[in-house]
């Protein structure tokens, strides 16, 4: 290793994609990719040296050094000082599957998937989709410090999409489910169904009406919130380059004294890390406690660069270098029923799931389409609505939670950030908003 090198490592990733793809009754997609991909780090005097190879050209036992100089060489590029701070190196056991995907064979896969496909036929239905992907990975890391570490780990899913359409109204169904525990669609038909039976309702539904409303987010909506409103804000690189809203309030009031937002690579759950993608040991962090900012999320770079918080959140596909994500971002459980929020919303709007959105962590704004909605009026949920949207300014809207439910639940899915995708996990129990910029069709 060149002596002026203060750091690498090299994490080789191997493994198989499995992807099936049902699009209206007819099997478009079904088949196994294959991938061995390496990624090796240097940090020379001053910044970054990143190198990209074949699996097999980074072989750990017999590692060229020609490797660890390519990339030392590229680090010279940069005359900009990069700090980095060492860190604890742990991993955690992965955890077992109830059915490992790699027992089935593909054409079983497509037979279960098609019988699910069945499931989705219904009245108005125009459109029908079923995708399932399974990824099986196999990871080694190694780094100077002399730490090392392999495992392997298998994530898979499915969603299922029906559209519905009537006098040139057109209205969609989705449901997903995505897990590390094994193969999980057997005797799904109950979410097909879902996602259909949704569809012809909401060509019923009514457009929604906009305003400034008392809002009752669903667990999905919220958590989608609490992951692209919050949890991008907190990463450590965005809070480095000065775009995230949450620069430079650490320990200041930021929300309600009831919210606590959480990101725990650790959980197992989708988006779980045994150890994250620069051998740093993964653990809980608490962004959000009772309303006050107390972290921000890590690679060892902005560790050290930014300070307050914890590394351990640093990820990247294989082959690519890897950069500061969430994991698994939840905000936690509160104290008050489902019951009880919708009957203290009184007149309102309760919000129902999510259609995707977009938000500014610089500027502190965000928008969100939920997938449908019900009024809530004297207390109680009436007429379905569709069309509806969640918008506004983080740190506002973070104020202006009055209640939070006892009902958390958490949704799998992925995230893209800086070309990259990765599994993860977002999720929240119900809340209440006193003030909501509610979008829709019409403003009253």
């Amino acid at each position: 290793m060149p002596a002026s090198c203060r750091y690498y490592d090299v994490r080789r990733v191997t493994g198989e994609v499995t992807q099936v793809d049902v699009d209206n009754g007819r099997v478009e997609q079904a088949g196994t990719s294959f991938f061995d991909k390496a990624v090796i780090r240097v940090l020379g005097d001053k910044g970054w040296g990143v190198f990209s190879v074949s699996g097999e050209e980074a072989e750990f036992e017999n590692l060229p050094e020609s490797l660890i100089k390519e990339a030392y060489s590229a680090s010279l590029v940069t005359n900009i000082h990069i700090p980095i701070q060492e860190t604890p190196s742990r991993i955690h056991a992965v955890p077992s599957m109830k059915e490992n995907p790699a027992d089935v064979n593909l054409e079983e896969k497509v037979s279960i998937l098609l019988d699910m496909y069945k499931a989705t036929e219904g009245p108005d239905i125009v459109s029908r989709r079923i995708n399932y992907i399974e990824k099986d990975e196999k990871v080694t890391f190694s780094d100077c410090y002399g730490h090392s570490y392999n495992y392997g780990i298998c994530r898979c899913g499915f969603s299922v999409l029906s559209v519905a359409s009537r006098a040139g109204i057109v209205q969609m169904g989705y449901e997903r489910d995505h897990t590390i525990s094994g193969l999980n669609i057997r005797h799904r038909q109950d979410l097909a169904r879902e996602a259909t039976e949704r569809a012809g309702r909401l060509l019923n539904a009514k457009p929604a009406k906009g305003g400034i409303l008392r809002a009752v987010l669903d667990p999905e909506l919220a958590g989608v919130f609490a992951h692209e409103a919050v949890g991008h804000a907190s990463e450590g690189d965005l809070v480095k380059e000065g775009s995230s809203i949450l620069k430079g309030k650490i320990d200041e009031q930021i929300g309600s004294p009831l919210l606590t937002i959480v990101d725990d690579p650790s959980l197992p759950e989708f988006g779980f890390c045994p150890v994250d993608d620069e051998g740093t040991e993964t653990k809980r962090t608490g962004i959000i406690q009772k309303g006050i900012l107390k972290s921000y999320l890590h690679s060892k770079e902005t560790l050290a660069s930014v300070g307050f918080g914890d590394a351990g959140h640093c990820r990247g596909m294989p082959g690519v270098e890897p950069i500061v994500r969430m994991s698994n971002t939840f905000i936690e459980n509160g104290d008050s029923s489902y019951d009880e929020i919708i009957s203290e919303c009184r007149s309102g709007i309760l919000l129902k799931g999510s259609r995707g959105g977009q938000v500014d962590p610089g500027r502190g704004m965000f928008q969100f389409n939920a997938e449908f909605g019900y009024i809530i009026e004297d207390g109680e949920c009436t007429t379905m609505v569709r069309d509806v949207s969640l918008s506004g300014e983080i740190l506002q809207t973070l104020h202006t939670i009055s209640l939070i439910g006892d009902d958390l639940a958490l949704h799998p899915g992925y995230c893209g950030k800086g070309g990259q995708t990765v599994p993860v996990t977002d999720g929240s129990p119900h809340l209440l908003l006193d003030k909501a910029v509610v979008g829709g069709c019409d403003i009253d």
